[in-house]
C-alpha cells in the first residue's frame, strides 16, 4: 500500500501527531470524549490530552455485575480513582451505565459460543459493541473524537483511517480492536498508543498520578474475581462426556462439559496420569481429546479457514487475484505468525501458514496484519 508513513516511537509528542495519527493538531480544538477505567493507561492518556490543550470529558462505562451479587468487583474503586483523575485535571466526569447492553450483547455472545463448544473472545466484542457501539449512541455522538488508553494507533492513508499497531509488542492491543468498523476507527484517538508500557509508568510516576503503580487488570472484565468456568456452569450447567487420549482412543476420564475447555489448555484439567493437553473436541459425540505431549504431528495446523472476514477500513486486496503475504495472530501474544491469505471461490478466506501452529480453536478470531505487522486489516472467526 502506498502512503504508509513510518512513525517515531519514543518520547512525548503531540497527541495529534502520534496518538491519533492525524498529523498534527487540527485547525480548531475538537471535543473529546475520553474513556477512563481507573487504570494507569487511561490516566496517562488524560494527562497527555491536557498537555496538548484538549479539554476532554471523562466517561466511565459501568458494565459490572448487579448490586445484589456477592462478586468481588473493583468498579467502585475504579470510579473513585476516575473521580480523582477528573478533579486533578479539571475535567467533567460522568458514569455511563451500559450494564444491561453488555450482558445482553457481550455476555449473550459469550454464552452462545461456549454452548456451541467454540472459543469466544468477549473482550473483542466489548470493544465493538459496547465501548465504541452503545457508548457512541449514548454519549459519544456528541463529541468529535473518542480517546482511550489502548496501545494502538491510527494512520490516515489517502484520506482513509487505518488501525495501526503500537511499538510495544507485549502491550499492543490491536487484536482486541479487530472487529471495529471504519466509522469507529475514524473517530478514535489513542494518546498513549505510540508509547511503551514502561514509558507510561514513568510518566505516571513523574506526574504523581494516584494509580501510577496500580496493577493492570487481568481476565474478563465483567467477572471480577469469579472463575470463568464457575460462571459458565451457572449459565450452562454441565454436560458430562468421555475424555479420550488422542493417539490411542483410550478413555482416561470424564469431562463436565466441552464448554469448560479450550484447545491448548493444560492447567486445571484434573485428569489423572497427566500432564494432559486439550487437543480436540468432538461436538457431535461430546468427546474431549487430550494428549500427553502437545507436539503430535496431527494436532498442529498449517492453515486456517474463515467463513467470513471483517475488514476494519476496507479490503486492501480487492484487485489482487494472488496470494498475499501477511502476518497474523490467533491469540494475544507479542509474536506474529507469517503466511499468505487468499479468498476462495466459495467466499471463504484461507490462510496458509509458513510454519505449523498449535492451539487453533474454532471460534477464535484470527487477526490479520500487513507483512510488516504495522497495519491491522481486520479479523475472521476460525471455522
Amino acid at each position: 500500500m502506498a502512503g504508509v508513513t513510518d512513525l517515531p516511537i519514543e518520547g512525548e509528542m503531540s497527541v495529534g501527531q502520534r496518538g491519533s495519527g492525524r498529523g498534527g493538531l487540527d485547525q480548531y480544538m475538537k471535543s473529546i470524549a475520553a474513556l477512563v477505567s481507573g487504570g494507569v493507561d487511561s490516566a496517562v492518556s488524560i494527562h497527555m490530552l491536557k498537555e496538548q490543550g484538549y479539554e476532554p470529558h471523562l466517561f466511565y462505562i459501568k458494565i459490572g455485575p448487579d448490586r445484589d451479587t456477592e462478586w468481588n468487583c473493583t468498579s467502585e474503586e475504579d470510579v473513585e480513582i476516575c473521580r480523582w483523575l477528573a478533579k486533578r485535571f479539571g475535567c467533567p466526569f460522568d458514569v455511563i451505565d451500559l450494564h444491561r447492553q453488555y450482558w445482553e450483547q457481550v455476555v449473550g455472545y459469550t454464552m452462545e459460543k461456549a454452548r456451541m463448544g467454540l472459543t469466544p473472545n468477549p473482550d473483542v466484542m466489548c470493544n465493538k459493541l459496547i465501548k465504541f457501539g452503545c457508548f457512541e449512541q449514548e454519549a459519544g455522538k456528541d463529541f468529535d473524537l473518542t480517546a482511550t488508553g489502548h496501545y494502538a494507533q491510527t494512520e490516515v492513508i489517502d484520506g482513509k483511517t487505518w488501525l495501526a499497531t503500537s511499538p510495544d509488542p507485549v502491550k499492543d492491543q490491536t487484536d482486541f480492536l479487530c472487529q471495529i468498523d471504519s466509522l469507529q476507527v475514524s473517530k478514535l484517538m489513542f494518546p498513549i498508543g505510540h508509547l511503551w508500557k514502561h514509558e507510561v509508568r514513568a510518566i505516571a510516576e513523574r506526574e504523581h498520578l494516584l494509580n501510577a503503580q496500580r496493577k493492570d487488570s487481568q481476565g474478563i472484565c465483567f467477572l471480577g474475581d469469579i472463575d470463568f468456568r464457575d460462571y459458565i456452569k451457572a449459565h450452562l450447567g454441565e454436560n458430562p462426556g468421555d475424555v479420550r487420549e488422542l493417539e490411542t482412543g483410550h478413555k482416561i476420564g470424564e469431562h463436565r462439559g466441552l464448554w469448560f475447555y479450550t484447545i491448548g489448555q493444560r492447567k486445571g484439567l484434573g485428569f489423572g496420569g497427566g500432564p494432559w493437553f486439550v487437543v480436540k473436541k468432538n461436538l457431535k459425540r461430546n468427546i474431549l481429546f487430550v494428549s500427553h505431549g502437545y507436539d503430535p504431528e496431527r494436532v498442529y495446523k498449517d492453515h486456517i479457514r474463515m467463513e467470513d472476514f471483517h475488514f476494519i477500513t476496507e479490503n486492501p486486496w480487492e484487485t489482487s487475484q494472488t496470494e498475499i503475504l501477511i502476518t497474523f495472530k490467533i491469540r494475544h501474544t507479542p509474536e506474529y505468525l507469517t503466511g499468505t491469505i487468499r479468498q476462495e471461490e466459495d467466499g471463504t478466506w484461507f490462510i496458509q501458514a509458513d510454519e505449523k501452529i498449535h492451539g487453533v480453536a474454532p471460534g477464535q478470531f484470527c487477526v490479520v496484519y500487513d507483512k510488516e505487522h504495522h497495519l491491522c486489516f481486520g479479523s475472521g472467526e476460525i471455522g
